[in-house]
């Protein structure tokens, strides 16, 4: 993943700063309580600066104003507490990008291109490099709103399936990074764009993106409702043998079952994984219809998440064991690390958390960093009698977890 400019360029402002001052990597890291490897990684610029109370002590430290010690794309993203990707994709969906397409002038339109960089968008999103995403679908979005007002046929069909899948992506990062407003905004888009395409499969992929974004928001409620009446609708598709139909609905009977589990129905969460295991085990294989990933290996992973949600972490390390998940994605094999972690958690073994969530940051930096069940977690371990070692403040400081 390419390292953001705003990064480098904080980077060598701290770098230059410190060397003025006379400081160590290691001098400058303890005044403000961060150990030598952070401050080699923020001047590298592999470490992104988001926190104005971090970026206020960097500055106090090296004797230099702020303004002059930060870009300001990385004081506004402070100010706000969010991640630029987070800032970024917001702003894309509040352009009134649909106004300027209907009034602009019809220009060439390549439809080849808008679908491979659609599917590019699910290459970010799966790899949870959310800045990659953010700066893609600044440009994308803009141009798949020109292109299914100006394209007719069979290419307006596939610009609105590419619109679809867009939007499916920035729903998924938008809801993981907290902007559920505009993931809800995503999500509505997203399946307006699949029915115009008369994609039923690509609305039902639609509604897991939105069971997902009511997940996020606690709206567990809500999160069944759209999840049962979609469930429901691909009934006729499964009966006829459609392989993404059946992929499909074990996607959305994982969600059931999350949230089950998040309202503590436990019988009701095991029923749900049941009938998502029959799903897997007629597919055979994982698969990735329509982005959600969904086969037997998700299953498993789904069967960790909800045994840790209820608190069985006996349950949940075991089948974790049996996880293999070097197929899937980063995003999804850090999920599982961190579901993990929790699980060490709830046994307080803090070396076996430390572990589980260094690999999860190896393999997902991102998706760790900007995690609120990962904020939480480290918080409550460090603040704990069993939780507050060396190793896991270290790791919490290289995160951006303060300690």
């Amino acid at each position: 993943m390419a390292v953001p400019g705003d990064a480098k360029a904080l980077g060598r402002r701290v770098a230059l700063h410190r060397s003025r001052r006379g400081l160590s990597q290691k001098e400058l890291g303890g005044r403000i309580s961060r150990s030598e490897s952070w401050v080699s990684q923020v001047e590298r610029g592999a470490r992104r600066v988001d926190r104005m109370s971090v970026l206020e002590m960097l500055a106090d430290a090296l004797e230099v104003p702020l303004a002059e010690l930060a870009p300001e794309e990385n004081v506004v993203a402070a100010v706000t507490g969010k991640p630029r990707a987070a800032s970024s994709l917001s702003l894309a969906l509040s352009s009134s990008d649909a106004l300027q397409a209907v009034l602009s002038d019809k220009a060439p339109i390549d439809v080849d291109r808008l679908g491979e960089r659609a599917e590019r968008a699910w290459d970010y999103a799966h790899g949870s490099e959310y800045e990659s995403l953010s700066d893609l679908l600044g440009t994308l979005i803009p141009e798949l709103e020109y292109a299914v007002r100006k394209a007719t046929g069979a290419d307006r069909q596939r610009v609105c399936i590419a619109k679809a899948k867009a939007y499916h992506a920035a729903a998924g990062v938008l809801s993981k990074l907290g902007e559920l407003g505009a993931a809800w905004v995503a999500v509505d888009r997203s399946i307006a764009a699949a029915e115009e395409a008369d994609d039923p499969l690509l609305m039902a992929a639609g509604a897991f993106r939105l069971a997902i974004v009511f997940q996020n928001a606690r709206r567990h409620d809500l999160a069944m409702q759209a999840a049962k009446t979609a469930v429901n609708a691909l009934g006729r598709l499964v009966d006829a043998g459609e392989p993404e139909a059946v992929a499909l609905r074990g996607a959305l009977y994982l969600q059931l079952a999350v949230a089950s589990a998040r309202t503590n129905q436990a019988d009701d969460a095991y029923d749900y994984l049941t009938k998502a295991q029959e799903a897997a085990k007629s597919l055979g294989v994982d698969r990735n219809d329509y982005n959600t990933e969904f086969g037997p290996t998700n299953v498993l992973l789904h069967e960790v998440h909800v045994a840790v949600e209820l608190g069985d972490a006996g349950r949940a390390l075991r089948v974790a064991d049996k996880a293999d998940t070097k197929a899937l994605s980063a995003e999804r094999q850090s999920r599982l690390l961190i579901d993990v972690a929790r699980a060490h958690a709830q046994r307080r073994q803090a070396t076996d958390l430390t572990i589980a969530l260094r690999r999860a940051f190896e393999v997902a930096p991102e998706q760790v960093a900007t995690h609120q069940v990962v904020q939480e977690l480290l918080s409550d371990a460090l603040r704990s009698d069993y939780g507050n070692t060396p190793e896991l403040r270290e790791l919490a400081q290289e995160i951006g977890v303060a300690t």
